[in-house]
């Protein structure tokens, strides 16, 4: 089993800490709410056309397509052809989960490069694939996604190490999280998340090209439709 070099990690990081427990309780409070508004809310106007760009979007943490459903379905109005990663429930990362992406690009017939967007961890498995396939993917929008900082730098270590089984830091897979991957990379974050310190998610000098402030939970990354907006003009920038 591959492991994450921790002793880089450790040289490299500001320790950042997991966001306060009031940050967190907001999340919790607009738990609910929010993943309504992002499976079910109408499409949000965007101010970008797409010309059919390909748009592969990876869930969060424990969610699924649906989670992503207003996203997607604001980008295909637009113009964009929105795919979720069509492998259930995000319950971590395991050994053969890049094989099983290439599968679903293969599936969803696209033959060129891609904008992936990931939420959350969504955000560190797209861009831990586009390390390994950068030919098939044309730049990464990271949303509240923990790649840089300690990998404790989060209120949601604990459960996923026991969902995933293994720790945060020994991965079933090969990875350097902040090293940049190979093609344009977007990070926006925000000062209000709960749940993964906006230190980690924004990325230090060399870890991502374009770092972006938006004012929103985690929870609202994908369902705000400012946050939307600020994905689409991230594809076409």
């Amino acid at each position: 089993m591959a492991t994450t070099p921790l002793s880089i990690l450790a040289a490299h990081e500001a320790r950042a800490t997991p966001p306060a427990l009031p940050l967190l309780a907001r999340e919790v409070a607009g738990f609910a709410y929010t993943r309504i508004r992002a499976t079910f809310a109408a499409p949000v106007p965007l101010d970008v056309i797409g010309r059919g760009q390909n748009v592969f979007v990876i869930p969060g943490f424990l969610a699924s397509d649906r989670t992503t459903a207003r996203l997607r379905r604001s980008l295909d109005q637009a113009g964009f052809r929105a795919h979720g990663w069509g492998l259930g429930r995000n319950g971590g990362v395991s050994p053969d989960l890049f094989e099983k992406i290439d599968l679903q690009f293969d599936r969803n017939e696209i033959d060129c490069p891609a904008t992936l967007v990931g939420w959350s961890l969504g955000g560190v498995i797209a861009r831990e694939y586009a390390k390994r396939s950068p030919h098939r993917v044309s730049r990464v929008i990271t949303l509240g996604s923990p790649f840089s900082a300690h990998p404790r730098a989060n209120n949601a270590w604990r459960v996923y190490e026991f969902v995933a089984g293994h720790k945060v830091d020994n991965p079933p897979v090969e990875a350097v999280l902040h090293e940049k991957p190979p093609v344009p990379t977007f990070a926006f974050w925000s000062a209000r998340d709960g749940v993964v310190a906006p230190e980690a998610a924004r990325g230090r000098i060399g870890e991502t090209d374009h770092a972006t402030e938006l004012e929103c939970s985690h929870m609202a990354f994908i369902a705000d439709p400012d946050s939307i907006r600020a994905i689409a003009r991230a594809i076409v920038a």
